[in-house]
């Protein structure tokens, strides 16, 4: 397979699906392969230069499953070739750090993204985590680290120097809030920024943030020279407030904010 990867972050990611959510708490969340790439093609065209996005089973329930990954992708390389692909590590509270890294060997993907403190729980990085991230780097694999608090920004910081990789134009995601009910505001953004800066990372960040409260978020990120992820993983509201009948009408409001 040859996918697309871009040198820089996308400025604008969907990630139309999540691992919690069913089409009980909207009906356009993606679940099956099929839908995932018809989900793909339209935020293609409304304006996403990339999707982070998750497999589920049968049940819908997420899986960090290397075969449906598999399919999914090369069925997303024919569909939307322009577009960067983003598999996930995501944990979810029912995975282990070996079977995030089994995933990460298992599967030939552009991009993974991977929840440092998942995958690294003790804050002290062991030999197979430094195994993994040269893995991912030999192979030209774009990583985007999850960092759901500035102190997270310093275990990326130690892994990166116990991997011998580069602190340049590391591709981060910075979390701000979260689904639970954690309000998600502008202001949580300048820490993560700050503690980058003290440990010599030169990010190439965007945010995700949830509920009602991500367009103040998504506007403050602009502002600070930051990117954005948005979709129903994280809202299903639109920036006026409305809850939006699908992924690709939220993406296209949302890209307006850039302008």
């Amino acid at each position: 397979m040859s996918f697309y990867q871009p040198i820089e972050l996308p400025k604008l990611m969907v990630s139309p699906n999540g691992s919690r959510k069913m089409q009980k708490d909207h009906p356009a969340v993606p679940l099956s392969i099929s839908e995932i790439v018809s989900t793909a093609k339209n935020c293609y065209t409304a304006g996403a230069e990339a999707m982070h996005f998750h497999v589920r089973d049968k049940n819908g329930l997420h899986v960090l499953d290397s075969g449906l990954y598999k399919e999914a992708l090369a069925e997303l390389e024919v569909a939307v070739p322009e577009m960067h692909l983003q598999i996930t590590t995501e944990a979810v509270g029912r995975y282990t750090p070996e079977d995030m890294r089994k995933l990460a060997y298992d599967v030939n993907t552009p991009g993974i993204s991977i929840g440092i403190r998942e995958m690294i729980p003790s804050f002290r990085p062991i030999q197979e985590d430094i195994k993994i991230y040269q893995y991912l780097s030999e192979k030209g694999v774009k990583i985007q680290h999850i960092l759901y608090d500035p102190e997270d920004v310093d275990l990326l910081a130690l892994a990166l120097d116990q991997s011998g990789l580069s602190k340049q134009k590391v591709w981060c995601l910075f979390v701000i809030g979260h689904y639970t009910g954690e309000i998600s505001s502008p202001s949580k953004i300048q820490p993560f920024l700050d503690r980058a800066k003290v440990n010599n990372i030169k990010a190439d960040w965007a945010i995700c943030a949830f509920g009602k409260e991500e367009v103040g978020c998504i506007k403050s990120a602009i502002k600070l020279g930051g990117k954005i992820r948005v979709g129903f993983e994280n809202s299903i509201f639109m920036p006026d407030g409305k809850i939006s009948p699908n992924n690709e009408t939220k993406v296209k409001a949302v890209s307006m904010l850039f302008n």
